[in-house]
């Protein structure tokens, strides 16, 4: 099985990535944004409960986030691996994360971390802003969402680096050539 974390900044490319990636192997995709909303709209228990931290301005526990995956991987019949997309995002997720697939005998094979200078990332954001009318990719936003990811999600590197799960894809330049430098180290494991 593989099961791969997608990794970098606020518009390194995570999304566009992961969809690639699942095309070319075969892989289902947890996007934890999509997952969220999914549960929610579902009147599930556990999207009743992620709601009321939601409507409440709070972030989810881990604990919590960590049922939620746990009900969408066991949802998946005959998967040939997943790729997490916006989880782990802090060290006690990525160690909540490891016990739960090790309850099912699995674990993370790799970590891709799309590393893009932040000049780049402040770039696509706002010009994603312009096309998709996020009100989220406004400059002053950005910056304070790249301040979060470098000062809280970034350690996540050094604890995926001492799992021997960790690999750098430098993520700018020309699309199809990202999607393939991930596809040959996702061939080195398979």
């Amino acid at each position: 099985m593989l099961n791969i974390v997608i990794f970098g900044a606020p518009g390194s490319g995570k999304g566009t990535q992961s969809e690639r990636i699942v095309e070319r192997f075969g892989l289902n995709h947890i996007s934890t944004g999509d997952v969220l909303r999914a549960e929610i709209k579902n009147g599930t228990e556990l999207g009743k409960l992620a709601k009321s931290y939601i409507d409440e301005g709070q972030l989810i526990p881990d604990d919590l986030m960590i049922n939620i995956l746990a009900d969408v991987l066991d949802s998946f019949k005959d998967s040939k691996g997943v790729i997490f997309d916006g989880f782990p995002r802090t060290i006690n997720q990525a160690e909540e994360l490891k016990k739960m697939l090790a309850a099912r005998g699995q674990e993370i094979t790799l970590m891709l971390d799309l590393n893009v200078p932040e000049e780049e990332l402040v770039e696509r954001l706002i010009n994603r802003g312009k096309s998709s009318g996020r009100a989220d990719d406004n400059e002053e936003t950005i910056r304070k969402r790249l301040d979060v990811y470098y000062s809280q999600t970034c350690p996540l590197i050094d604890w995926y680096k001492v799992e021997g799960k960790y690999c750098l894809i430098e993520g700018q330049g020309e699309m199809n050539k990202i999607t393939e430098m991930i596809c040959e180290q996702i061939n080195i494991l398979k």
